[in-house]
């Protein structure tokens, strides 16, 4: 079996399997690129999507279908002035609303217009139905004409806010793919400084993508995999983010490989073979990450953890297997005009990276300390951190339906636009009322409708406060408990203030049970790549710090630059789960490189040696995949501009501090406690090793290594033997 896996791995790089491989990723996208256009019919943007499962508003949706056949949700027309309503701005209302009638729903009618207690504005709800977006667009054109001056006319209510987010979540899918294609491509070119590589890494990306694509249309379709916008629109972040990473890891080993090895073939076999452990840790890491989100009560959330970790074990099956084979069949000239011939340096003698890796040998425990201070800094301002958004707040460029909830607000009990919604026993509904009214903070309660067989009846409780408010979502919890308390009703309070309450609540529950698990996954699976208890534990602590460091920065720049008014209660649980995931993955690229310097060159030296090779591309990863995140902010939505900031800052902390100081000057300072209690443990490079760090500080900088320094691992193998084809790259 071992066997096996040794030659399926290797396929890629074979003389005529590297055909096979190419042939069948084209038969593959060929024959399944079709159903990769079909994921759209399987997205769930029904109003349980985003709430969390079993919730008592979500119950109150599933309850709220055995009511009609058809979906009733109002629009809201909203007439104000600044002054008192004449005579003209009446008519025009009055005319707007004949003009409504053809789009009521079958069966409802529309009320007439509603004026306001201080006489400014007037309101008028229309219950549509079915093609629920060319009538709320219908609606606005008519509201939007013939208005006399001085009189402000807007749509929104329930339908208007949700054809304004299905307006952003309908462009998001096409302006995420474009834009994060030309980022990626723009730092592909610059990273490769040629004319033709960097299309290899997005080709092997794309058939990445149909592949994702496929499987998760498959999986939702007939697996119940639960898939909403959001996380459609991530997922495709995510692969292009991964994927890419792991090409620039694969690349660089092969690049290396080429410059010792005459045959591209052996080249790449070896490049696979030595790169391949860490990509496969880093790929399960993620994945394995992500899937905890399944964990999760708001069923967003699981969307997104179930969907990402498909969207890597994909990215990660077509980087090693479909790209390999396509860089093998070019040739070398792929790397026009840096081609690397046999023989030739792999790198320069001493690189940025070098210098720093002998300044932090010099002062390790100097210069972890000080990495620690910097990220406690920024983390101390996620102490003040302000968690939840309103719904106006909820976008960057405030919509029409936003507009309208701020008019109702200034004219009308908040809560007109947007009642709460309570299902209960029609035979109790009498008493369910009575008990409601006599609540704190109910502006009044309204008789709704019956099932077709009279069992089951709604009522409509219409705020006194916004219904994004805490103090609406106090008087839902009064509601609640008073409709609770009716025997017999068995009554369910719900509408959209109920759904913010559940949501918040959720939020919390999901970070206690989602984060233990997380770390409790990253501890093992670093336990098993580097057969060490102390180097897993302080790597996943570096990784915490990072998180809350990125976080308080993030919050220092929503506060103080990008003006938001708070964050949103989903962000600090999806960016713990992406940076942990995401910020180990380099974490296990710098470390993996190093156990086996170490094993060669000794401790200090393999720290170092290991920094310094694989120190350029982490860094291109890391800018590739915190540029490819950096995307969201220029999104509409608001949670998804402060995720892409959070995951973008804290992927840049790992990379330039965490990865670059923090990790190697622990493990430095440590030595080989660091390794405890694996075999570089009990190796004990002993008074070698210190030696050998001291040596490895001198060479960074530049300067000769003391003569008669001491350079082995304690086991009689020369460090000076570095072109040999043993050498691990």
């Amino acid at each position: 079996m071992k066997a096996l896996i040794k030659r399926l791995a290797s396929a890629p790089g074979g003389r005529r399997t590297k055909w096979l491989v190419l042939v069948g990723w084209v038969i593959l996208a060929v024959a399944l690129g079709p159903l990769a256009g079909k994921l759209g019919e399987v997205e769930d943007t029904g109003p349980n999507a985003f709430l969390p499962r079993g919730a008592e508003s979500a119950r109150v949706n599933t309850e709220l279908e055995r009511f009609r056949t058809d979906e009733i949700m109002p629009v809201v027309a909203v007439y104000s002035t600044d002054g008192a309503l004449g005579a003209d701005a009446r008519a025009k209302a009055e005319a707007d609303r004949r003009a409504f009638a053809e789009h009521v729903a079958p069966g409802q009618r529309m009320s007439p217009a509603l004026p306001s207690d201080d006489g400014k504005a007037l309101m008028v709800v229309v219950p549509l139905g079915d093609d629920l977006g060319n009538r709320v667009e219908k609606i606005r054109d008519i509201a939007a004409a013939n208005a006399p001056p001085g009189l402000d006319v807007a749509v929104g209510g329930p339908a208007g806010s949700l054809m304004d987010q299905v307006a952003v979540f309908g462009s998001l899918d096409s302006t995420l793919m474009l834009a994060t294609a030309l980022v990626v491509a723009v730092l592909l070119l610059i990273t490769y400084r040629s004319p033709v590589l960097w299309l290899f890494p997005l080709l092997a990306v794309g058939f990445a993508a149909v592949l994702t694509q496929v499987c998760t249309y498959l999986l939702a379709k007939h697996a119940g995999l639960p898939v909403d916008p959001q996380s459609a629109g991530i997922l495709m972040v995510l692969v292009f983010g991964v994927g890419t990473d792991y090409a620039l890891l694969l690349i660089a080993r092969y690049r290396e490989e080429l410059h010792r090895h005459e045959d591209r073939h052996t080249a790449m076999r070896l490049a696979l073979r030595r790169s391949g452990p860490a990509v496969l840790a880093s790929a399960g890491t993620i994945a394995v990450g992500l899937a905890c989100l399944s964990l999760a009560d708001i069923n967003s959330s699981r969307s997104l953890g179930l969907v990402g970790a498909i969207g890597v074990v994909c990215g990660f099956l077509a980087m090693v297997t479909v790209l390999p084979a396509l860089l093998v069949i070019a040739g070398r000239w792929v790397f026009w005009p840096f081609v690397p011939r046999l023989g030739t340096p792999v790198r320069k003698q001493v690189t940025v990276l070098a210098r720093i890796g002998g300044a932090v040998a010099r002062r390790p425990r100097w210069s972890w300390l000080m990495s620690v201070a910097v990220t406690g800094v920024l983390a101390l301002s996620a102490t003040g951190i302000s968690l939840g958004l309103t719904q106006a707040e909820m976008f960057q460029d405030e919509p029409e339906s936003v507009v309208v909830q701020e008019r109702l607000s200034a004219h009308y009990p908040s809560g007109a636009s947007d009642p709460a919604t309570v299902v209960t026993n029609a035979a109790r509904a009498g008493a369910v009322g009575a008990a409601l009214a006599d609540v704190e903070g109910v502006a009044r309660v309204d008789a709704g409708e019956r099932t077709a067989d009279g069992r089951l009846a709604t009522l409509r409780v219409v705020l006194a406060d916004a219904p994004d408010s805490d103090a609406a979502k106090q008087t839902v919890d009064a509601l609640r408990t008073a409709a609770h308390a009716v025997e017999g009703a068995d009554a369910l309070v719900g509408g959209t203030t109920a759904q913010a309450l559940d949501t918040q609540r959720a939020a919390d529950r999901d970070l206690r049970t989602v984060i233990p698990a997380v770390l409790v996954v990253v501890l093992l699976v670093l336990v098993g790549l580097l057969r060490s208890l102390v180097a897993p534990v302080l790597l996943l602590a570096t990784v915490v710090i990072s998180y809350f460091a990125a976080l308080g920065a993030s919050n220092l720049l929503f506060e103080h630059v990008l003006g938001f008014a708070g964050v949103d209660w989903s962000i600090p649980l999806m960016g713990f789960v992406f940076l942990v995931a995401l910020g180990i993955d380099y974490n296990i690229f710098l470390m993996h490189r190093v156990r086996e310097e170490a094993q060669r060159l000794g401790l200090g030296r393999g720290v170092l040696e290991g920094l310094t090779t694989t120190g350029g591309v982490i860094t291109s990863a890391g800018v590739v995949l915190a540029a490819t995140f950096a995307v969201f902010a220029v999104l509409p939505l608001v949670t998804m501009a402060q995720l892409g900031v959070l995951v973008g800052i804290g992927v840049l902390l790992d990379t330039f501090l965490v990865r670059t100081v923090l990790v190697p000057a622990l493990a430095l300072d440590l030595g080989r406690w660091f390794w405890w209690p694996g075999r570089l443990f009990t190796a004990r490079a002993g008074a070698a090793d210190g030696a050998a760090t001291a040596d490895a500080a001198a060479t960074a900088a530049g300067d000769p290594p003391p003569t008669g320094t001491a350079t082995g691992t304690g086991t009689g193998e020369p460090a000076a033997d570095r072109g040999r084809e043993s050498q691990r790259v």
